[in-house]
C-alpha cells in the first residue's frame, strides 16, 4: 500500500491560508454544538471558500477537565484526504515543549504550523506559544474566529451557544 506523500507548506502559504476569508454560515453556532464521544465532547464544521479552499474547524473538550480542550483550524490539502492543522488553541492539559527551541511551559497555548518544524520531521503544528488571551473554551473559540480570517454572518450574537 502506497503511503500519502508528505506535504510541506511554507510559512507564507500557511499565513495566507490562515488569513483567507472564511465565511461562517448563519447557523454556525448551533452546528458547532458539542456532541458526546468517549471521554470528551467534539464537533466539526467544514467550510469552503469562494476560491475553493476547504477548511475544517474542530472543537474538542474533555468531559473530566474543562481546561483540557482544543480549538483547531485545519486546511484540507487538495486532491487528498489530509487535513493540515494551521492553528490549534489548547487549554491547560500539561506541559508543552518546543523541542527545537528547548522551551517548556504549562499554560494555555496556541499551536502554529511552521515550515521549520515540518522540515525537522515534526507534525506541522508542533510549535506553540503560551497565551493569556483566553482562559476557557469559549474564549479560545473567539480567538480562533478573530485570528483566522473568519467572517461572522450579519447580526450574529457574540455569545457562543456551543454548550448544549
Amino acid at each position: 500500500m502506497a503511503s500519502e506523500m508528505a506535504v510541506v507548506l511554507n510559512d507564507s502559504e500557511i499565513e495566507r491560508l490562515v488569513a483567507t476569508r472564511k465565511e461562517l454560515p448563519p447557523d454556525y453556532q448551533s452546528r458547532l454544538a458539542l456532541k458526546p464521544k468517549r471521554g470528551h465532547k467534539e464537533q466539526e464544521l467544514e467550510l469552503k471558500t469562494e476560491d475553493g479552499d476547504e477548511f475544517r474547524v474542530v472543537l474538542r473538550q474533555s468531559d473530566f477537565n474543562p481546561l483540557d480542550f482544543s480549538v483547531i483550524l485545519g486546511y484540507r490539502i487538495p486532491k487528498s484526504n489530509r487535513v493540515f492543522r494551521l492553528r490549534r488553541y489548547n487549554g491547560r492539559h500539561g506541559e508543552h515543549s518546543n523541542r527545537l527551541e528547548g522551551e517548556r511551559f504549562d499554560d494555555y497555548h496556541i499551536h502554529m504550523a511552521t515550515e521549520r518544524y515540518q522540515q525537522s520531521g515534526f507534525k506541522e503544528d508542533t510549535y506553540a506559544r503560551p497565551t493569556s488571551r483566553y482562559a476557557d473554551f469559549r474564549a479560545a473559540i473567539r480567538c480562533l474566529i478573530d485570528d483566522c480570517g473568519f467572517v461572522e454572518p450579519a447580526g450574529t450574537q457574540t455569545e457562543m451557544v456551543m454548550d448544549r
